[in-house]
């Protein structure tokens, strides 16, 4: 089994539409995961720097493709300039590092992890921080600077194509206007209850794919409809009575059926697994289609819920950049 569907980028390359995200998985945990996955199937697989686990990604990969089992050129690797390298003088390196770590020549795909940036800490650990907790920020953030460094990269041969993540519209838009190479890709969560729809239709305006991560949205749904003060009972996106009963319909799991919606509105998916069966499961999406009718439905069922608006970075919303306004609920 193999993904069978591709989004193509405005340069002519590419991209499953279906890949496999690593944030939040253990070294020993993404080692097997992603062994199972490559087994499975997957080849688009999604990384970064912050999920602290490239090395033992670049350790399976390099495995994988020595021993013949996968071609280089047959895989989609995705990685990600961190915050504290979102600046015009720290792409090149951080992009070979992750590179020496990944034990590849080039990535597929180079994405500006988040809008706001951080200063460099010189020890190599996590964010610095104020005395009160709060991440120091760096309130010289350049988007524009930085982006012409990233075109330099494609030049270079590091990566084929270059996108963000986690940028609103006036920040895609800001890089459209001024790049000689436009973003080939945006980033973003998007899931049943937070559809992106405007964003999402202006980036396929303007010929840039769209990539969602948290597909498959979080549990406590219910905890952050009490904080953004909505009187509506939600459920997790998986055990939705709409998305099961559409499910049963196609003989498929609410998993699937979240997957398939998203990909069916022309948009990749990145699921995190370290399941054998639901990594199957999430690639087995391709054998059926959502009618017209069911995927009104599952439209009708936005709610503007975030589930990642970056409060585990205490103190970045006093960043100009910050992209959420509304944290959570939007």
């Amino acid at each position: 089994m193999a993904c069978k569907e591709f989004l193509t980028f405005h340069n002519g390359q590419k991209m499953p539409i279906l890949g496999i995200g690593t944030w939040q998985a253990p070294e020993n945990e993404v080692e097997e995961a992603l062994n199972l996955a490559l087994e499975a199937g997957y080849r688009h697989i999604d990384c970064a720097p912050v999920y602290l686990n490239e090395k033992v990604i670049g350790r399976v990969l390099k495995s994988w493709i020595s021993s013949g089992k996968v071609k280089r050129e047959d895989l989609f690797i995705t990685t990600k300039l961190p915050p504290p390298g979102n600046r015009p003088s720290c792409v090149e390196r951080f992009l070979r590092k992750s590179l020496t770590d990944l034990q590849l020549d080039y990535v597929d795909l180079y994405l500006i992890h988040c809008p706001f940036g951080v200063p460099e800490n010189p020890d190599g650990g996590d964010f610095l921080k104020e005395e009160n907790g709060d991440i120091i920020v760096d309130l010289e953030t350049d988007h524009v600077a930085t982006w012409k460094v990233l075109e330099e990269m494609v030049s270079k041969g590091l990566t084929k194509s270059i996108g963000v993540s986690n940028f609103n519209k006036k920040q895609v838009q800001r890089l459209i206007d001024n790049s000689t190479i436009k973003p080939a890709n945006l980033q973003i969560e998007l899931h049943l209850y937070l559809q992106q729809n405007e964003l999402v239709d202006f980036c396929k305006a303007n010929g840039v794919t769209v990539v969602a991560y948290a597909p498959l949205g979080s549990k406590g749904i219910g905890a952050l409809l009490k904080m953004c003060n909505i009187d509506r009972e939600l459920p997790d996106l998986l055990i939705n009575p709409d998305v099961v009963e559409i499910g049963k319909s196609h003989n498929k799991t609410a998993a699937q059926v979240l997957l398939r919606w998203i990909t069916q509105r022309g948009i990749s998916a990145i699921p995190k697994s370290t399941n054998p069966d639901r990594l199957r499961q999430n690639l087995n999406i391709f054998d059926f289609k959502l009618t017209d009718e069911q995927m009104q439905k599952m439209s009708s069922l936005d709610a503007g819920i975030r589930v990642c608006d970056f409060e585990f970075f205490k103190g970045m919303e006093k960043h100009p950049e910050m992209p959420f306004k509304n944290k959570h609920c939007q």
